[in-house]
């Protein structure tokens, strides 16, 4: 049976049995550390506070004052990206120091190299 004008009987979208044994492997891969990591990447702060570090380690005093962040809120931020070994610290005299750790400095390259906006 002819219908009118051109439609056309859709063909089926067929994938070969390797690709579907590793599209259902994929599926079920464990994702939890990237939902974790994306959601520590989603608050500005956090950002904002890698770019800071990625030009120089930096006391938290320094962090304070730049976010205008109160010591308590600011730890909170910090310790997220601690726990998702994007930043580490540590202690010089009476300063707590924090810088990128390799694994961010990684992914802010990353991020900033993949979504750069061409002018």
């Amino acid at each position: 049976m002819t219908t009118q004008g051109s439609e056309r009987k859709q063909e089926p979208y067929i994938l070969s049995d390797a690709t579907t044994i590793k599209v259902h492997s994929a599926m079920k891969e464990n994702v939890d550390h990237l939902v974790s990591l994306f959601k520590v990447l989603s608050d500005p702060v956090r950002i904002q506070i890698l770019k800071a570090l990625q030009v120089s380690e930096l006391c938290v005093c320094v962090l304070v004052e730049i976010t205008d962040y109160k010591h308590s809120a600011l730890s909170y931020h910090l310790k997220l990206l601690k726990d998702a070994d994007l930043i580490d610290s540590r202690r010089d005299k009476n300063f707590q120091i924090y810088y990128l750790t390799e694994p961010g400095e990684k992914m802010l390259r990353t991020i900033e190299s993949s979504f750069k906006k061409e002018n």
